[in-house]
């Protein structure tokens, strides 16, 4: 009998612990919901209704805010069941599958970390989504209703096969770049590093995606590749307070809605550079993770316009910096300096994503504080060496 006592008592506890995490996680949606909105949902809802209702997908502006919808063709589909449910329901039952996109997200990420000082695995990661419910990206999302969580999902399921040499690696990254443009930063990545059997399935992938969608509405594939893929303003003005990518920097610095275009491709491909070349070289030293972080920050800085929602891989960075710090603290009395240095690094970091000081403050700090943390991550990330296994 006490056998059974003290068996039952894991379980018992377990269970308390997943049923405290989603009552976490429905306040944490609520309260997140009430603050957005669900209103990037709102605009894409009614250009999706807008195409099902023969108008046009691109041809549909807000009424409100009088933007168009910036999802690629294959994003649309994805959201038509979204056209016929009413805001609020679609919004919940795309934020639950956001959190569900990103517990499987941080698994991946956290739990090599965990298990390498000899934690247990889901106690971290529940810590670990605790904390990233709390930053502005992940809040974003999934009070915006976006897919951001579910393409940062697909990178890093490409990233765990990555890991495991499985043939299957590409797919991931060519279904998110098929979602989302910017993910094509890594089928560059892949190419670079040499890894050429997934960069042929990655875009093997995307091709396909994209043939799919042609066939399905050949007119807004036109409307995408023609026009509105090359417009740098098509997720909204590049002055916005949101963008935190260079061009919006540049625009804000400038006092203009749009970007100076010469400059911004100039610094742009100079940052691009450093991001790909950092990431070869995590690549190469065997962090992938570290990897993969550098070309996710890469991608969202260059890019003409990323909001808040859109800077997903700040989560894994500031994952490499906690672990990169801890290790450096364990090391002799030099190594131990700059592990507290990447500890306040990390810190700060965390803090600034959860104060989002642009909303707040109208100084040029504040303003441009995300796109700078950008910057600075893209060029001072640490990745972890010797080659660590499962990273």
């Amino acid at each position: 009998m006490p056998a059974m006592r003290t068996s039952a008592r894991p379980a018992t506890s377990r269970s308390v612990v997943v049923a405290l995490a989603c009552v976490g996680i429905l306040a944490a949606i609520t309260t997140i919901a009430q603050r957005y909105g669900f209103s990037a949902l709102v605009l894409d809802r009614g250009a999706v209704r807008s195409w099902l209702g023969g108008t046009g997908l691109y041809a549909y502006r807000d009424p409100l805010s009088h933007l168009g919808t910036a999802l690629s063709p294959t994003a649309a589909l994805l959201l038509v069941p979204a056209a016929f449910l009413p805001v609020p329901v679609a919004g919940w039952l795309l934020a639950l599958a956001g959190v569900g996109a990103l517990a499987l997200a941080l698994i991946a990420h956290v739990g090599p970390v965990a298990r390498r000082y000899g934690r247990r695995r889901w106690p971290v990661v529940l810590a670990a989504g605790a904390l990233a419910l709390t930053i502005e990206p992940i809040r974003a999302v999934l009070g915006l209703g976006t897919l951001d969580l579910l393409v940062f999902a697909l990178v890093t399921a490409d990233l765990v096969a990555l890991r495991r040499s499985k043939a299957a690696a590409g797919v991931g990254i060519g279904l998110a770049t098929a979602l989302s443009v910017s993910s094509a930063f890594f089928i560059m990545y892949l190419l670079i590093t040499r890894q050429r059997r997934a960069a042929l399935t990655a875009l093997a992938t995307s091709i396909g995606a994209a043939l799919v969608a042609f066939v399905v509405t050949p007119r807004e594939n036109a409307a995408w590749f023609g026009e509105v893929l090359w417009r740098i303003d098509r997720s909204g003005p590049v002055d916005a307070l949101g963008n935190q990518s260079l061009a919006g920097v540049l625009a804000r610095l400038y006092d203009s809605s749009t970007t100076p275009v010469l400059l911004w491709l100039s610094f742009g491909m100079l940052i691009a550079a450093v991001g790909m070349i950092r990431a070869r070289a995590a690549h190469a030293d065997g962090d992938e993770m570290a990897a993969f972080s550098l070309v996710g920050l890469t991608a969202a800085i260059v890019g003409p316009v990323s909001f808040t929602h859109e800077l997903t891989w700040v989560l894994p960075a500031m994952v490499v910096l906690a672990d990169a710090a801890a290790r450096h603290l364990t090391r002799p009395r030099r190594s131990y300096r700059e592990g507290v240095a990447m500890t306040v690094g990390a810190v700060v970091t965390y803090l600034l994503f959860v104060l989002a000081p642009m909303w707040s403050l109208r100084n040029a700090f504040a303003v441009n504080s995300y796109a700078l943390a950008l910057i600075l991550l893209v060029n001072a990330l640490p990745w972890r060496q010797p080659p660590l296994r499962g990273s």
